[in-house]
């Protein structure tokens, strides 16, 4: 049986060009809502960051609109816009969207059932609100980096993806609408969202926290089996300089990975402190006798939690990855024919054929978009005329 799209005629008005609010709205788009994103016209783009044509999946699916929100008359543009649809989502420094008439108490006195998600670094209110920050920051403030491995000068590493953005941000934003619109269904009325990513990244460490809460102790960098305490959880240098990830934490598991590298004396002293030292120094010596890819044919399939580092260009040939039909193929006006990453939570409906890839430097939807709401052509003419919408 064929299901319709999760989020079928929902309708969400996206401000944001980039950072979490944007990831928010691709999840949101995959899972089958109809996505408008809100820009800016010719005249103001010097105010919006343009991301590259590739960036978010290149917005496919998405139509987009372009108003100046400064000026009253687009500005009623966007307020009509707001009475039919179901979701807004913004990331303008706290207190910037109600400065320009767009902020929840405005939109909701035209539309009672408006879920309204504001998206910033630290939450709408509180001494740090109005900080500028990027994902490396509530990455830091959170714990997050002080509980990674350390450079050997003893530098906390940056990740190597934006976490804040994508799991803080994007995803809290995105799960916090879909309960907003499920509790709508109940109580008949929208709800404000306020979506910190410094709250988020608490989340993602929401482990070692409590475990200070409960117990006092403060956990650092190898203090625990997921952050490299014990031999069996880290990686490792094969024959030919490529790396391998070992995230054994099942006996059963450590087992057998011993038995097949001939480590048999280790089984039983898997979390013996006094000999980690020794364990991992006979890993990179059995690791360095074969190369990466020929230890993962030999030891992938059988229970050792053994898996290659990948690289991005090698991620996106790998043949689970393709067998789950996460890499699709798209066409952009300019840029000619891609491939770029479906969607991949579950539940949404992963992309077929050629995905169509919006200029965003090009035409936009404005007058498709407006005209559908009631806006008369003449009206649209004359917003154009005066460089209000594009």
């Amino acid at each position: 049986m064929s299901l319709p799209p999760a989020l079928e005629d929902t309708v969400v008005l996206d401000l944001s060009t980039v950072g979490p609010a944007t990831r928010a709205a691709r999840i949101l788009a995959d899972y089958g809502a109809s996505v408008v994103k809100v820009g800016v016209p010719p005249s103001k783009s010097g105010l919006q960051t343009t991301p590259p044509f590739y960036a978010y999946s290149g917005d496919r699916g998405m139509r987009h609109i372009k108003l100046d929100l400064k000026a009253p008359d687009s500005r009623a543009a966007f307020h009509k816009l707001v009475e039919s649809a179901d979701v807004v989502i913004e990331s303008y420094r706290p207190g910037v969207a109600e400065r320009l008439g767009i902020g929840y108490e405005d939109l909701r006195a035209r539309n009672e059932g408006i879920v309204y998600c504001s998206t910033s670094g630290y939450g709408q209110d509180g001494p740090a609100s109005q900080r500028a920050g990027h994902d490396l920051n509530y990455v830091a403030v959170s714990g997050f980096m002080h509980c990674n491995g350390r450079a050997e000068d003893g530098r906390p590493p940056i990740p190597g993806a934006s976490i804040a953005d994508s799991a803080a941000g994007g995803m809290h934003a995105a799960m916090a609408i879909l309960a907003a619109l499920l509790r709508r269904t109940r109580s008949g009325v929208g709800e404000y969202l306020d979506v910190a990513l410094a709250d988020g990244m608490l989340h993602l460490t929401s482990i070692y926290i409590d475990e200070y809460l409960a117990t006092g102790r403060s956990p650092e960098p190898g203090h625990y089996i997921l952050t490299g305490r014990y031999a069996c959880y880290g990686t490792y240098r094969a024959g030919d300089g490529q790396w391998l990830a070992l995230g054994v934490i099942e006996p059963a598991f450590w087992a057998n990975l011993c038995k097949a590298l001939g480590l048999e004396l280790w089984i039983d002293r898997q979390h013996d402190e006094g000999v980690q030292d020794q364990i991992r120094a006979d890993l990179c010596t059995a690791f360095a006798r074969k190369s990466r890819d020929e230890w993962v044919a030999e030891l992938a399939d059988k229970n050792t939690c053994l898996t290659p580092v990948y690289s991005i260009a090698e991620l996106v040939e790998d043949p689970q990855f393709r067998h789950r039909g996460v890499i699709v193929e798209a066409e952009h006006p300019e840029h000619g024919r891609f491939r770029q990453l479906g969607a991949t939570f579950a539940g949404q409906e992963r992309p077929s054929g050629i995905q169509s890839i919006p200029d965003l430097a090009g035409d936009s939807d404005t007058f498709e978009v407006l005209a559908e709401i009631g806006i008369s052509a003449s009206v649209i003419e004359d917003l154009c005329s005066r460089g209000l919408v594009a």
